[in-house]
């Protein structure tokens, strides 16, 4: 791009009718700069991704406005450009919320006739698809996390910095609001290299819990003919995160103390002692403070644990979170199995905003991958939901259910499912998705693995 003098061009168009009326159309954010990297002019989706003001950066050079990880290693505007080719590539940037926001970043130098450089011309754009839509509704996203109630946001702004810490991190909420996803997108935007590992307490047999965590010499236990590292020599270097640790036992909550405080795996049956470098979080949709003035959690284990502590609200606290999670959950879906299904008829917006979701996120997600599943025209209706949705006892005053056609065509109404046979059908679907495996469907399902045991037993079904 040859020009004879960019300063004066800028200057020529910085009224509302120039320069600035132009910039501000544009789908992505740009910025102009001198070549020294001073900012001259700045659009406003360039203030949206990056929290600044024109009024705030305008005149100071662009590595203070884009706190980008680029600024820190070949940014030809610091370095001096070694040729006049345009750059593309991937960054991170922070903004003012503290925010981390991966970006597609280009530099394109402004070359004027005798071939020197004036100036620069950057963009910005999101590298998630969604992630402009959002910042223009206001809404946050962190992973398959979306939602813009005052609670979700102010988590999504701590997480950058949560996450560059070793800090341990206790995740709180009702089961299904999302707090394995949060731990791991939390693992995911720190510096660890080491893996992500994951055990949970609640579905596994208390005599195997020590030898998953801690691991067993060869021997040291029947049928152990061979030696197992355990989830805490697997993680190193990484996160392990233990769900549902209030159903960890009293015993093996003061050897996790014990870990914490000195980074020292002993191995059951073996007296080699392995350090190891594992962040550790936890979750639990129990109330740990009740288990300990019940004597069922040790005191001083919650206090090594809660140097940060998160709260999931349940979702039926989140307000519009609702509406959203349903598109976001109807877009997926939709994708992924190749359906043209692209909306919810009032009928079912109406019942959804009635529900109360016992299951959170979970079932939320789960009763739209049903729906979309069944669907078989463009809009999601009332007969393409579970039944017990249909049939419950709290449906919406003048909400009506349509009947179900049989296959002879004559139009009668389907006797209501109970509660019992819908669980019954739940628990075989679950069974069937896991391949049988029980501690599995229990997760899957969002119970506890007693409960699915008890649940099988009370069904009959082996």
């Amino acid at each position: 791009m040859a020009i004879t003098d960019p300063a004066a061009l800028i200057r020529s168009l910085s009224n509302k009718q120039g320069l600035a009326a132009l910039l501000d159309v544009l789908p992505l954010g740009v910025a102009i700069m001198d070549r020294d990297g001073t900012l001259l002019a700045v659009n406003q989706n360039y203030e949206s991704l990056t929290g600044v003001t024109g009024e705030q950066v305008l005149g100071i050079r662009c590595l203070h406005a884009l706190r980008s990880d680029y600024c820190m290693r070949n940014c030809p505007v610091l370095g001096g450009w070694t040729d006049k080719r345009t750059r593309t590539l991937e960054a991170n940037i922070i903004n003012r919320d503290r925010e981390k926001v991966s970006v597609h970043l280009t530099l394109a130098p402004l070359v004027a006739e005798d071939g020197s450089i004036r100036g620069v011309i950057e963009t910005l754009m999101p590298a998630s698809t969604h992630a402009m839509d959002e910042i223009v509704s206001g809404v946050s996203g962190l992973g398959e996390l979306v939602g813009r109630s005052p609670e979700v946001r102010k988590i999504f702004a701590m997480t950058p910095s949560i996450a560059q810490t070793d800090s341990p991190v206790l995740i709180t909420g009702e089961t299904g609001t999302g707090k394995d996803m949060l731990a791991e997108e939390i693992h995911k935007e720190s510096d660890r290299d080491g893996p992500f590992v994951k055990v949970n307490c609640g579905a596994l047999p208390v005599p195997l819990l020590e030898s998953e965590l801690f691991g067993h010499a060869k021997n040291a236990l029947p049928g152990a003919d061979h030696a197992k590292p355990g989830r805490l020599r697997m993680a190193h270097g990484g996160t392990l995160f233990i769900t549902e640790i209030g159903d960890l036992p009293l015993p093996l909550q003061t050897k996790l103390l014990a870990y914490m405080d000195d980074h020292a795996v002993r191995p059951i049956g073996s007296t080699k002692v392995v350090h190891t470098d594992v962040r550790i979080m936890a979750a639990s949709h129990y109330d740990l403070e009740d288990m300990v003035r019940r004597k069922r959690f040790r005191r001083d284990l919650l206090y090594r644990l809660n140097v940060i502590r998160l709260h999931l609200p349940p979702l039926r606290e989140r307000g519009e979170d609702l509406l959203l999670l349903q598109d976001h959950f109807l877009k997926m879906f939709q994708v992924r199995y190749g359906k043209k299904v692209d909306r919810f008829s009032k009928n079912v917006e109406t019942l959804l905003r009635s529900y109360e979701f016992p299951g959170n996120i979970r079932e939320l997600r789960n009763l739209i991958e049903y729906a979309v599943n069944f669907c078989d025209t463009n809009v999601v209706r009332m007969r393409h939901l579970p039944g017990y949705l249909l049939h419950g006892p709290n449906l919406p005053e003048n909400l009506s259910v349509p009947p179900r056609a049989p296959e002879n065509g004559a139009v009668r109404a389907a006797p209501p499912e109970r509660w019992e046979d819908v669980q019954r059908k739940m628990i075989l679907e679950a069974l069937v998705k896991t391949g049988g495996r029980k501690s599995k469907a229990a997760e899957l399902l969002g119970w506890g693995r007693s409960t699915l045991w008890r649940k099988m037993k009370h069904f009959g079904i082996e």
